[in-house]
């Protein structure tokens, strides 16, 4: 069986937990976003927050070391889709939360269509749904590279995956790239 790992926390919770503004701003991002409880917010902005921490500490570093540190951090948050190609260390001290939450598979999904709501795109993360290069993500708070944005599609086994299921109608729909034929009620005369 082995001995049990010893689990660490990777949040960083607010110093005080009773603040409105803070409050208030927190469950309008959690909203916006479908997060499922202020803990995966914390999550996001502790992983914010590590980006931070090593961009100050390449400014405090000797120029030879700093550059080849500069361009691995770089080119990571490139990879990972958070900063642009060329953007100095300094503007990722800059960077808000929302940057991080925007990257999630669960926002991806609702970006490109395959569900109607971020609740919904969650529900079919979770139900085994979604799939980025034919291989099947259960996280929703995975975080997608520029690389894989464009393979985001419905797992080979979902019914959603057909073209003819019910729900690709309806998202179609309210995506707009069908249009609708209005339907008469079955009380109005013709």
């Amino acid at each position: 069986m082995g001995d049990p790992k010893r689990r660490r926390k990777i949040y960083n919770s607010p110093g005080h937990p009773y603040q409105k503004p803070r409050l208030e701003s927190e469950l309008i991002v959690v909203g916006r976003y479908g997060l499922r409880n202020k803990k995966e917010l914390w999550k996001a902005r502790t992983q914010l927050g590590n980006y931070r921490a090593q961009a100050r500490a390449l400014l405090a570093m000797e120029e030879e070391e700093r550059e080849a540190r500069e361009k691995l951090l770089n080119d990571k948050l490139v990879r990972l889709g958070i900063i642009e190609e060329g953007t100095p260390s300094d503007e990722i001290l800059g960077l808000e939360v929302e940057v991080i939450l925007k990257r999630r598979l669960q926002t991806m999904v609702l970006e490109k269509g395959l569900a109607g709501t971020v609740h919904q795109s969650r529900q079919l993360i979770a139900h085994r749904h979604i799939a980025i290069n034919g291989r099947i993500i259960t996280s929703p708070s995975y975080i997608v590279p520029v690389s894989e944005e464009n393979s985001i599609s419905y797992a080979p086994h979902s019914p959603y995956a057909d073209e003819e299921h019910p729900m690709k109608n309806s998202l179609s729909k309210q995506v707009g790239l069908v249009e609708i034929p209005e339907k008469r009620s079955k009380y109005e005369r013709r």
